[in-house]
Order: C-alpha cells, then structure tokens, then sequence
C-alpha cells in the first residue's frame, strides 16, 4: 500500500480527496500547510507528497525547496495541485502539475503513476 501526504489549506477538499484516495487503497496522511507537511515527513516519508500552491503559513514552492533541498527525500514525487498559475520552467521542484480541478480520473492516474515511480 502506497502512502500519500496530502498537503492543502482547504478543509473540505482534504477531507473529499482523503476519502477517494484511502477507497482507492492508499494510506493518507493531511496536513494544511507545508510547515505541517514537513512535520508529517519528518515523522514518516512518504511515497508521495500532494500539495496545493498557494497556502498559509507555508506555500507549496517553499514546501517543494524544503524537500528537495534534503537527500533522503530527493526522490520523493511530488505533485502540485492547485488553481494558481504556476512558471513553467526547469528545476521546479516537483515532479507534476494538476490544475484545480483536476478530473478524477486524470488525478487518480497521476497519482498511481508517480506512486509506482514511472515518469
């Protein structure tokens, strides 16, 4: 069973796609900022990172640095998922961009391709 941390600022969006994605066999973490997201890795990595951009706190491009910037979680995939706009350029940080709102399907095999490390 793969593990995902669901990282957002919304309430019901984390509560809605815990629920899809834990029917969908995953163990699901949720934290609602990447302040607490670092916490949740620290605690256990895992198997990928979901975030949304734009986020108290901590956004999702200082959550992508933070992660990126330690070697034992170089290899974590990371997933953007959000309504904002973001630059289109090398060296990003993550591994995939969804834009709100994603369809489900798109989403779930987005999900099931980074967790299973195909590209």
């Amino acid at each position: 069973m793969y593990s995902i941390l669901l990282v957002d600022d919304e309430p019901d969006l984390l509560a809605a796609w815990h629920h899809i994605l834990t029917g969908e066999g995953y163990e699901v973490r949720r934290a609602a900022n990447g302040a607490e997201a670092l916490e949740c890795i620290r605690q256990r990595v895992p198997d990928l990172v979901i975030t949304d951009w734009m986020m108290p706190v901590m956004d999702g491009h200082e959550l992508c640095r933070r992660i990126r910037l330690q070697p034992a979680l170089a290899a974590v995939p990371i997933l953007v998922h959000t309504s904002a706009p973001l630059p289109l350029k090398t060296g990003n940080g993550w591994d995939e961009c969804l834009q709100k709102p994603a369809p489900m399907q798109l989403f779930l095999t987005t999900v099931g391709r980074l967790c299973a490390g195909r590209p």
